[in-house]
Order: structure tokens, then C-alpha cells, then sequence
């Protein structure tokens, strides 16, 4: 039994309920119909009929009668059921058939099937369900190729320089001296903050990145953080500056995470700011703390500021790998804040500037420090 397949069930469990049935108004009427017709003749004869010499007779007529009906009305309706039994399981089977080609077809690999839309109502909620699935998995397909291909394309640098060097070192065409030396520990460097980089946003987005969420204070965090850039600023580098009310309130956040964000948000501002000013600012909201970064720097074209938080995204402005970042930090700091209970957003005018705001909820009151493991 357990190889018969959907369809046949379907046809077999109609036929059942027809058997039933059909067996049910046979035996109901075979038994009760002959006592209903002598009862209706005992009440003529009660009106002056007088059917005492022709009541078999009439029993007899009436029996076989009902036979007959009953015969032909078994033969005409058990065909019209089997016949609609027949049509209805195919209309039925058709489209999980059709479900179940789509389905082989995308796990061959095209991810661009879909289901079509059905006019019962449980498949068409199964399809819709196949659908977001199927989007789903072929925006982690597409994600991920675009990953491979950045992450050639950023290892692709520094290892072509140690190879020349390393070669040039090794067959005598480059002298070794310090400064060779200094290059290749850069390039090694960069290497190893690319490979921490890329571990912190798979663990962001694979749920695992702890998260010590508990009452936190703002203020002294945004100071000292000003304090520790003012201190690696030159003269000739932008100003920097606070603009932050010492009476916010208490937010519910991972103190080290928005550290981290804040760090890269700065660092990022005055690596494209050579003049002009940076300012840190935050401000109450409603149920929220908003914190920016403003920068008077190059700033960002409209046709990329949808792509700032994107893996391996640099602007015109940052294509020069040994200037600018690993191209992951933004992508680590959205996720940061996400897992954070906040949004992060960013406004951009070519050659006015930027600015990156993120929001962290306001404590409640008696609020204590959770640890968790972040979550999706």
C-alpha cells in the first residue's frame, strides 16, 4: 500500500466513499421503501380503496420497480462518480506534479524556477511558501558567489606584492633592506585584518556573535572615543568634535559592539576627510538614542549610497586598496546594529559630505545586563 502513489489514493478513497454510499441507499432502501409502500397503501385503503386482491400484486410491481431503479441508478451514477473521481484527482495531482518537476528542476541548479499561482487555495499558499523559499535561496546563491568573487578579487593584491617581493628576495634582483621588509609585514597585515574581518560578519550573520546587552551610559563612551582619535589627529587633519547632551538616556546596548561600530564610523569619516571637520553627535529620539557621524568630506554619489553597506563596497573615493579599508566594515557594523535592536542609515552629497546615524533603544527602567548568543 505503501507504493501506491497520491493520485491512485485519491481515486481509490473516491471510490470508497461512492462503495459506501451507494451501499448505504440500497440497503437503507431495500429494507425501509417496501414498509413505506404498504403503509401508504393501508392509508388509501382507509379513504374507500378497496387493494385487498391486488396488494401483492402491487408489492410485486413496486419491488421490482425499485430494482430497476435502483439498478440503473447504481450503473449511471457509479459510472458519473468514477468519471468524476477520475477527473477531479487529476486536477489535483496536476499541479503537485507540476510542483514536483519545478522542484528537481531547481535542485539541479535553476534557481530561477518558480511556481505558478493555483486556484486551490492550500497549493497555492504551498507554492507561495516554495516561492520565498526559492527567492531566498537564490539571493544566498547569487551573495555568495558575489562573496567568492570579492574575496579573489581583495587576496588577489597583497598576495601578487609578497609573491614579487618574496621572488625579487629570492633570486637576488631585489636587495633585502628594511623598508622590503616593512612592505611585506603591511601586506601580511592587511591579509590578517581581511581574514578578521570576514570571521566577524560570518559570525554576525550566522547568529553566533555574543551580544552583552545592558543599561549603558553614552556619553563618557562617545568622549573617550574622541579623546582617542583627537590623540592620533595631526594639525593639518579635520577637526573633531562632540556634540552630545551629557543628559541622554540610558540605551540597551553591547558597550564593546557600539565601540566597534562607532570606531569604524569615525575612522572611515576621517580617512576621507583631509580638511574640514568631523563631528560625532547624539540626540534623543522617541523610545530611541540616535548617534552620527558628520563629515565635511568628498562625500558619496547617489547612484552608490544604496551599495555603502554591501560586502567589499568602496566608493570612487576608496579604490586604493592601501588607503582604504577591507570593504567589510560597514557590512559588520549594519549587522551590529541590527542585532542591537537599531537601524543604521546613511546620507551622502558628492563633494558636501556624510553622514551615518545608527539608533539604539532607551532602556527600560530596572533594565539589567543580558547575555545572549546573537540571533537571526
Amino acid at each position: 500500500m505503501n507504493r501506491i502513489n497520491l493520485s491512485t489514493r485519491l481515486f481509490l478513497s473516491h471510490m470508497i466513499v461512492m462503495i459506501v454510499g451507494i451501499s448505504t441507499l440500497l440497503v437503507v432502501g431495500k429494507i425501509y421503501s417496501p414498509q413505506l409502500f404498504i403503509w401508504h397503501l393501508e392509508k388509501l385503503q382507509g379513504y374507500g380503496f378497496n387493494l385487498i386482491y391486488s396488494r401483492r400484486q402491487l408489492l410485486e410491481g413496486f419491488d421490482s420497480a425499485w430494482s430497476r431503479g435502483a439498478f440503473w441508478s447504481v450503473i449511471v451514477g457509479g459510472t458519473s462518480a468514477i468519471a468524476l473521481s477520475y477527473w477531479v484527482s487529476k486536477r489535483i495531482m496536476q499541479p503537485l506534479i507540476q510542483m514536483e518537476r519545478i522542484t528537481r528542476r531547481f535542485a539541479s541548479g535553476h534557481l530561477e524556477e518558480r511556481v505558478p499561482a493555483n486556484e486551490i487555495p492550500e497549493l497555492n499558499r504551498l507554492a507561495q511558501s516554495f516561492n520565498r523559499m526559492a527567492k531566498d535561496l537564490e539571493g544566498v546563491e547569487q551573495r555568495r558567489r558575489e562573496l567568492v568573487g570579492d574575496l579573489t578579487h581583495e587576496l588577489r593584491t597583497p598576495l601578487t606584492v609578497l609573491e614579487g617581493y618574496l621572488e625579487g628576495l629570492g633570486d637576488g634582483t631585489i636587495a633585502p633592506s628594511t623598508d622590503i621588509y616593512h612592505r611585506l609585514a603591511k601586506e601580511t597585515t592587511r591579509l590578517r585584518r581581511l581574514v578578521n574581518d570576514l570571521q566577524e560578519l560570518s559570525k554576525a550573520e550566522a547568529g553566533y556573535l555574543p551580544i552583552n546587552l545592558q543599561s549603558l551610559n553614552l556619553y563618557p563612551l562617545l568622549n573617550s572615543l574622541i579623546q582617542k582619535f583627537s590623540d592620533q589627529l595631526l594639525d593639518d587633519n579635520p577637526s573633531l568634535r562632540l556634540d552630545c547632551p551629557q543628559t541622554l538616556p540610558l540605551v540597551l546596548a553591547d558597550p564593546e559592539r557600539v565601540e566597534q561600530i562607532l570606531i569604524n564610523l569615525i575612522g572611515n569619516a576621517l580617512r576621507y576627510t583631509p580638511e574640514g571637520s568631523v563631528t560625532l553627535r547624539a540626540w534623543e529620539a522617541t523610545a530611541q538614542v540616535w548617534v552620527a557621524v558628520e563629515d565635511t568630506g568628498q562625500g558619496i554619489a547617489p547612484e552608490e549610497l544604496p551599495h555603502v553597506f554591501e560586502r567589499f563596497w568602496r566608493s570612487d573615493r576608496s579604490r586604493d586598496r592601501h588607503s582604504g579599508g577591507t570593504g567589510i566594515g560597514l557590512a559588520i557594523s549594519q549587522r551590529l546594529v541590527e542585532l542591537q535592536n537599531g537601524v543604521i542609515q546613511a546620507e551622502s552629497e558628492l563633494g558636501k559630505g556624510s553622514i551615518f546615524r545608527f539608533s539604539l533603544p532607551i532602556a527600560p527602567s530596572g533594565a539589567f545586563s543580558i547575555s545572549a548568543i546573537a540571533k537571526r
